[in-house]
């Protein structure tokens, strides 16, 4: 009998263990370094190879889609272009300089503004002239010297080989708040839920929504350590006040060429409906770590149920936002 409570009694703590620790083991799975590029895809009228490596897609004035297809994520990062500067969004995994191929389409000085801080995303080891944050006081009081070192839970970088990045944070760019580029505005929109600093921006002037990773086609990541489906929920509210029929908006990734992603409000208002049912308990899921559900082109990827987490980062939410 006491062997078996002993036995028992380590089976629970195992488990215990495997629950504290499930990002780690998850990641540690991985082997340490980027996957070897795909091929050249073919990419349609409109596209233009750069580097060998990258696609770039003029999607409206000023505007460029900069492409890794040959990326086994297939990034999407976008040049953002005013009278008197421009903002990159997003810069990839650095795994080649994005910030280059930028510098090469605009005369205007560049600032980069990441849509989030997972690895994939910041363009790790990238010199950026200018690099601009959202402003939120979690992130805040990490920075009392504009000097902002992410953490593991926020980067994910050593699934592919890469350590935590950190910023010199020229400028802090509050939610709600107007980034005037000269001759264009874009609109900084807090858009948790993928993570706990998703940033969205919209040019209401071009009517197109710049969303990062908050949604895209194909596999939607909410099982991460600083994923939380109550900030999804918020997060789409957030889009769904700004945005209508005919706002396009362009995603972080894609699932197949050709061409830069892109989805209309329909989707973040079938996203909204697919995270209400689930919460409700009224939509089945499969598989069970991570659990997806379907939700029209898209798959939400989510803990299982007792790991669900439906609170929300602000949950009084923010000035301006």
């Amino acid at each position: 009998m006491k062997k078996l409570v002993a036995a028992l009694l380590v089976l629970v703590l195992l488990f215990v263990v495997a629950a504290e620790f499930r990002h780690r083991l998850l990641f540690g799975l991985q082997d340490g370094s980027p996957p070897p590029l795909g091929e050249i895809t073919e990419e349609g009228p409109g596209v233009t190879w750069a580097d060998d490596y990258y696609t770039v897609e003029q999607i409206a004035p000023r505007t460029y889609a900069i492409g890794e297809p040959r990326y086994h994520q297939q990034n999407f990062n976008y040049l953002i272009v005013g009278d008197r500067e421009a903002i990159l969004f997003d810069a990839g995994s650095g795994l080649r300089n994005a910030a280059a191929i930028a510098a090469g389409l605009t005369d205007r000085p560049i600032t980069f503004v990441p849509s989030h801080f997972h690895y994939d995303h910041v363009g790790n080891g990238i010199n950026f002239a200018r690099i601009a944050i959202i402003d939120l006081p979690h992130l805040r009081e990490r920075a009392p010297d504009n000097a902002l070192r992410l953490q593991w839970g926020e980067h994910l970088g050593s699934s592919e080989g890469y350590a935590p990045s950190e910023f010199r944070v020229d400028q802090w760019l509050a939610p709600g708040s107007d980034v005037d580029l000269g001759g264009r505005k874009l609109r900084v929109l807090f858009t948790p839920g993928h993570t706990w600093d998703s940033v969205s921006l919209y040019d209401a002037q071009a009517n197109v929504l710049f969303t990062g990773d908050f949604i895209y086609p194909g596999y939607l990541y909410a099982f991460l350590p600083t994923s939380r489906l109550g900030d999804y929920i918020q997060g789409a509210d957030q889009v769904l006040a700004v945005t209508n029929a005919e706002t396009r908006l362009y995603g972080a990734h894609r699932v197949a060429p050709p061409g830069a992603p892109v989805q209309t409000r329909q989707h973040v208002l079938t996203l909204k409906q697919t995270l209400e049912a689930l919460r409700a308990g009224d939509v089945d899921g499969e598989g069970f770590y991570p659990r997806s559900y379907a939700a029209g082109d898209m798959v939400l990827l989510v803990e299982p149920w007792p790991f669900q987490d439906w609170g929300e980062t602000y949950p009084a939410g923010l000035p301006g936002s």
